[in-house]
C-alpha cells in the first residue's frame, strides 16, 4: 500500500514537473475569436501558403500569430527539406540571419542597465582597433580613369548607439556597389568563420563607407556588438545570451550551431537553386560548428522560442516571471534613433514611414508605408526568409519562418496586409 502511495506521487511530482517544463517552453492556444482575430481571414493566409508550396514557389513555411499573450494560430505548410520531402514541424530549426541582431542587441542592452558600458561611449574604448579606422572616400578622375579611394579620419569616434542603430560607417559588401563594399568583398571577412575577435581585427583594417553618425547603412555593426558583449562580460557571445537570455526564457532550440545530432534532421533547407543571401553569401550549414558565433546573422532557432523572444519584449522584458530588461529600456530601444542627424542610405530597408532604434525598424507613420500596420510597430527579419514584428498597440505579434531568399521580401507585405485584414477587435 505504502508502495503504491509513493509511485503515485512520484507520478504526480514528475506530471507537475513536465507540465511546467511544457509551459516555460510554449505559450497559450486560443481559436482567433477569442483574442479579437478572424479564423476565415487568418485562414486565408495559410490557404495561400499551401497553394504557393503546391505550385513550388517556396519548400514549406511557419506562420505563429499571438496576441494578449496567446497563440491564435500555429501553422506549418510544405516540407522541411525538399530533398527528403520531411514535412514541416512547428519544432523546426531555421537559420534566422539577421533576426540573431534584436537577440544580440538585448545583450547589449542587458550590460547598459547593469551600467558595464553608456551608449555615447567610443567603441575604440573595449575594442582599440577600431579607434583608428578611416573613412574611405571615393574620388572621380578628372580625367575620366577609374575612381580611387582616399582614406580621411573620422569627424568622431564611432559610438555603441552608432551599432546599434547601423550608423557606425560599417557596412555589408554584399548590399550596394562602391569602392568600400568591393573592399569588404574582397577581403573575405568571414569566409573561414574567424573568432569574433579575429573578425573585428579584420573589419578594424577597412575604410568605413559613412562618417560615424551621418548615414543609416546596414553593416557588420551587429557583429561588432557581439564582440563588445564578450569584451565587456568576460564571455563568449554565446554562453552570455545563454545565461542571460536564451535559459531564462526557455528558448532551448537558439544557438548558433546545431551539434546535437538528434536535432539536426530538424533543419530546414531552401531549394537547391535558392540558396544565396546576398553577393558572394550562400547558406551555411550550422552542422557544423565553427568558431565565428556571428551577433549580426548567425543563430538558429524554432518559431516558439522566438515567440518567447518577442512576448518578453511585448511584456516590457519579462516571461514567466524572469526579467530580461525593464521595460523602460523596451521603449527606448523601440523609440526611433534616426532623429539625431543620420539620414537613410541609399539602401534604406526599414523603409518609407520608418525610423530604426536598437536594434529594430521602427514604425513612425500611419500612413506613408505601402503597408499597414501601427504607430510604435517594430520589425525585422532575416536573409534567408524569417521575420517578425511586434505590435504594441494591438498587443500582438508575428513570427513568420521561411528558408527562401529569392521571396522574402513578397511575403513579408503579404503577411502584413492579410494579418491586419484579420484583426475584428480593436486590442482591450
Amino acid at each position: 500500500m505504502m508502495r503504491s502511495l509513493r509511485i503515485h506521487v512520484l507520478v504526480a511530482l514528475l506530471c507537475l514537473v513536465t507540465s511546467g517544463l511544457a509551459q516555460a517552453q510554449s505559450l497559450p492556444v486560443v481559436k482567433p475569436e477569442q483574442v479579437g482575430l478572424s479564423s476565415e481571414r487568418l485562414g486565408r493566409l495559410t490557404a495561400m501558403l499551401k497553394a504557393d508550396v503546391e505550385k513550388g514557389t517556396i519548400p514549406g513555411a511557419i506562420l505563429l500569430v499571438a496576441r494578449h499573450g496567446k497563440i491564435a494560430a500555429f501553422d506549418t505548410v510544405g516540407v522541411r527539406d525538399p530533398g527528403s520531402k520531411a514535412p514541416m514541424t512547428r519544432d523546426a530549426i531555421f537559420r534566422i540571419y539577421s533576426m540573431s541582431k534584436p537577440i544580440t542587441s538585448v545583450a547589449t542592452m542587458i550590460l547598459f542597465e547593469e551600467g558595464k558600458l553608456a551608449l555615447s561611449d567610443p567603441v575604440g574604448k573595449y575594442i582599440p582597433a577600431l579607434g583608428t579606422v578611416k573613412v574611405g572616400v571615393e574620388k572621380s578622375d578628372a580625367g575620366g580613369g577609374a575612381p580611387t579611394l582616399e582614406l580621411v579620419a573620422p569627424r568622431r569616434p564611432i559610438s555603441v548607439q552608432d551599432l546599434l542603430r547601423h550608423t557606425s560607417g560599417l557596412t555589408y559588401g554584399f548590399f550596394g556597389e562602391g569602392l568600400v563594399k568591393k573592399a569588404y568583398v574582397d577581403s573575405k571577412l568571414w569566409v573561414d568563420y574567424p573568432s569574433n575577435a579575429e573578425f573585428v581585427d579584420r573589419i578594424a583594417k577597412l575604410p568605413l563607407i559613412y562618417q560615424p553618425g551621418t548615414t543609416w547603412d546596414y553593416s557588420h555593426s551587429t557583429d561588432v556588438l557581439g564582440r563588445l558583449v564578450e569584451v565587456v562580460s568576460g564571455k563568449t557571445l554565446y554562453e552570455f545570451e545563454k545565461a542571460r537570455i536564451l535559459d531564462p526564457l526557455g528558448m532551448k532550440d537558439t544557438s548558433f550551431y546545431v551539434t546535437d545530432k538528434a536535432k539536426q534532421d530538424r533543419i530546414v533547407e531552401p531549394f537547391p537553386n535558392d540558396r544565396s543571401i546576398g553577393l558572394d553569401a550562400e547558406f551555411n550549414d550550422p552542422r557544423v560548428a565553427q568558431k565565428w558565433e556571428s551577433g549580426g546573422g548567425g543563430m538558429v532557432g524554432t518559431a516558439m522560442d522566438y515567440a518567447r523572444f518577442l512576448q518578453m519584449l511585448l511584456n516590457g522584458g519579462t516571461l514567466d516571471g524572469k526579467r530580461i530588461i525593464g521595460p523602460k529600456t523596451v521603449a527606448y530601444m523601440t523609440a526611433d534613433h534616426m532623429g539625431g542627424g543620420a539620414v537613410p542610405g541609399p539602401l534604406y530597408l526599414p523603409g518609407a514611414g520608418f525610423g530604426f532604434g536598437l536594434g529594430f525598424a521602427v514604425r513612425k507613420d500611419a500612413g506613408v508605408s505601402p503597408f499597414p500596420g501601427s504607430v510604435g510597430e517594430y520589425n525585422w527579419g532575416g536573409a534567408g526568409g524569417t521575420y517578425f514584428w511586434v505590435d504594441p498597440k494591438e498587443n500582438m505579434f508575428v513570427v513568420f519562418m521561411m528558408q527562401s531568399p529569392k521571396q522574402r521580401v513578397y511575403y513579408r507585405a503579404i503577411l502584413k496586409d492579410m494579418i491586419y485584414a484579420a484583426v475584428d477587435k480593436p486590442a482591450r
